[in-house]
């Protein structure tokens, strides 16, 4: 996997499984790595510890939250490169939501979800398309679907609901950026050991562990591999597809 003059804009990278994408893109040569997030203290940390370790990187803030936001970022981005090589799209809202049957969520927590996993994610492909389209090296888009979308995690189900259509959006704009030789891809993750995932019941890790065909918890770099591919140019002729990442707790 060879990142080599790739510009990748990754979103959500400030902690986690996210800083864990920049983490492997810096490892695959990656030209410049733009690190993505609201959180402006531990996202500019990550930057310059990427940098700490020789790679090219920044932080720049973003809240996907905020049509504006999303078109001052992409103008930055513009701005600065000119283009765009790899897109990530990881950034949403997962912390602290769970737990809740669909009668018990509230109208506000939903269209909060939405508006961040959702239509986020369509904003920020809408504003970084052209750069992409700008790519020598043929775009890539990778979006963070959840493999909670494919076996129907119960009392989750504005998070399950966004993931799904993740999905579904996956392969809408791979079709419509095709022509652009831009692939669009998304993977569907289990549980990972991350901050984000740490209130989550000890009875629903567990049942992660003990479903999987690999019977263990999952990290983030089990994870990461198959993003650093998908932003490769080796997975040119690769678009369209869900990729779970969950030790063969669900199958596609």
């Amino acid at each position: 996997m060879n990142l080599d003059g790739r510009i990748i804009v990754i979103t959500g990278a400030a902690r986690g499984l996210g800083r864990g994408f920049a983490e492997a893109c810096a490892k695959a040569g990656a030209k410049h790595i733009i690190v993505a997030d609201i959180r402006e203290d531990i996202g500019e940390e990550t930057a310059a510890a990427l940098r700490d370790g020789g790679a090219s990187a920044e932080f720049l803030k973003v809240d996907l939250g905020d049509p504006e936001s999303i078109k001052a970022f992409a103008a930055q981005v513009e701005r600065a490169h000119g283009h765009i090589d790899g897109l990530v799209n990881n950034g949403a809202i997962a912390t602290g939501i769970g737990g809740k049957t669909f009668e018990e969520i509230d109208i506000e927590t939903w269209d909060l979800v939405m508006r961040v996993n959702v239509r986020g994610l369509w904003l920020m492909v809408k504003a970084m398309a052209p750069l992409l389209r700008k790519s020598t090296l043929g775009g890539r888009i990778v979006n963070l679907a959840s493999d909670t979308a494919l076996w129907g995690a119960p009392r989750l189900l504005h998070y399950v609901g966004s993931k799904g259509a993740v999905i579904s959006m996956t392969r809408s704009l791979a079709r419509e950026l095709g022509a652009d030789n831009i692939a669009v891809n998304a993977i569907a993750p289990g549980l990972v050991l991350v901050e984000a995932t740490e209130y989550v019941p000890q009875e629903r890790k567990d049942t992660y562990v003990s479903g999987r065909a690999i019977q263990r918890a999952q990290h983030p770099d089990d994870t990461v591999g198959v993003v650093a591919f998908l932003l490769s140019s080796e997975a040119g002729f690769v678009t369209g597809q869900l990729i779970p990442v969950n030790g063969g707790f669900v199958f596609n």
